[in-house]
Order: structure tokens, then C-alpha cells, then sequence
């Protein structure tokens, strides 16, 4: 089994599309709202408010074509598309893929641009050269080991001008507390974070001008534990998630 095969099945070995569509439409027959899906479809770091502030960087009337990178089960791409954006969205596990296409069926969008959904490789995208006006990443990265090529991958299919926004989960000063599974490993073969200087290293020698960089970690800490506010257990934080917006020459 090659890593990509071991990866999708990590997120797909517990992924019931049958039974998620089912409870679906007995509790919202006339279709979800995207508020609704949101505790199953934008599971990262700020839920839908860091959706908001990532597709905040963009604007519909220049940045018609949105490539989603790690789309996951589409949050972010229903987000966008209610925004005027014509969203793609890939991700490497083919039944993530069916099941957000599924799920935007059943939410009523009637003014939304048309979606699109590809299951493939983001150290390979299945696109020509400049097909982009921009690339997003949400957490995805962290589980891409080379990721060189998934930046030059990135550059490769924006136009000239284009924009590369993230937000993105990189280590801490206390990565060391990191115990496996985490949500997006079960164990260190599929998490592959970088910190800040590396990151940023990362999309300069990829051809990306940097022109934003925020640290969200104080946000994310207190969506953190307003989540988790019925435990008890102190986590010290070994990761920080931030947002990157980058030009591409």
C-alpha cells in the first residue's frame, strides 16, 4: 500500500456515507444550512469563523477559480461558493469526495457558482498550468510529506498573480507533548508539521512573495477550549495554527 493509499484510508476507515446522509435528511428534510453541517464538515481549528477570515483574503471578482486543496467533506468549498467563488475542491480520499458531493446536493444553494470535485494527489494535481486564480489550504498540508512538491504543485496551476492563502496548523515550542492519534494521524507517518520559519522558508523558495502572515493561536486556543470546556484535562498547546496569504510571481 503506497503512503497516499495508507493516508485515505486513515480518514476513510471510519466514514459511514450511508448513515451520515441518512441522519441528514431525517433531521433537515428541506436540506441543511451551512451552519448546520459545520460540526460535521468544518471540523478544523475556528470552525466557521476561520473559514470566513481565510475566503476574507479573497475577493469573487478576481479570484473567480479557487482550487481547495484537502477539501475534505467541503465546508469550505459550500462557504466559498455562497461567497461567488467557483470552487474545485481536491482531496486524496476518494470517499471524502463522494460524500461532499452528496452533501452539496442536499444544501440549497440556488445562486452558488457550479462546484467541482476531484479525488487526486496534491504533489501531482490533475490540472493544467494557470488553471487558478487561487489556491486554499485549511490543515492539509501537515499531512503532505513532501512538501516541496505540493508548493511547486501549488505554483504550477495558479495564473500569474494569483494567490496562495492558508491556514495552516504548524509545532510549538512544545511539540514534544504531541501524542499520537491526533486528528489528523494516527501516528507520525501522517503528520508532517512544519513551524513558522520553515513554513515560511517553504513558500519564499517556492516562488510566493509573502504579503500576510497572521498567528491565530490565542483564537485558536480559546475556540479550543470553549469546545472542550467540559473536560478537565490541560492540554499545553504544541501547535499554533496560522494564515498565510502569498502572491505568486
Amino acid at each position: 500500500m503506497t503512503n497516499a493509499n495508507r493516508l485515505a484510508e486513515h480518514y476513510q476507515r471510519a466514514l459511514r456515507a450511508d448513515e451520515v446522509l441518512a441522519q441528514i435528511d431525517a433531521h433537515f428534510p428541506a436540506g441543511p444550512t451551512l451552519h448546520q453541517l459545520a460540526p460535521l464538515d468544518q471540523l478544523h481549528i475556528g470552525g466557521v469563523a476561520a473559514s470566513a477570515r481565510l475566503l476574507e483574503r479573497l475577493d469573487p471578482t478576481t479570484h473567480v477559480n479557487v482550487l481547495d486543496v484537502g477539501a475534505g467533506l467541503g465546508g469550505l468549498m459550500r462557504q466559498g461558493a455562497a461567497l461567488g467563488f467557483q470552487m474545485t475542491g481536491l482531496d486524496i480520499t476518494h470517499g471524502f469526495s463522494v460524500l461532499n458531493r452528496a452533501l452539496c446536493s442536499r444544501v440549497n444553494q440556488p445562486d452558488a457558482p457550479p462546484l467541482a470535485w476531484v479525488t487526486g494527489d496534491a504533489g501531482a494535481l490533475p490540472f493544467a498550468d494557470n488553471s487558478f486564480d487561487a489556491v486554499l489550504f485549511q490543515h492539509s498540508l501537515l499531512n503532505m510529506p513532501d512538501a516541496n512538491r505540493v508548493i511547486a504543485q501549488s505554483r504550477r496551476v495558479l495564473r500569474p498573480g494569483g494567490q496562495l492563502v492558508m491556514h495552516e496548523v504548524v509545532s510549538g515550542p512544545n511539540v514534544a507533548h504531541l501524542r499520537y492519534p491526533v486528528p489528523w494521524a494516527a501516528n507520525s507517518e501522517h503528520s508532517h508539521l512544519l513551524n513558522l520559519s520553515e513554513l515560511t522558508r517553504l513558500l519564499e523558495t517556492g516562488g510566493f512573495q509573502l504579503v500576510h502572515v497572521d498567528d491565530w493561536s490565542e483564537m485558536a486556543l480559546a475556540w479550543r477550549q470553549r469546545q472542550r470546556q467540559k473536560s478537565r484535562r490541560h492540554d499545553q498547546p504544541c501547535c499554533h495554527p496560522s494564515g498565510y496569504l502569498a502572491n505568486a510571481f
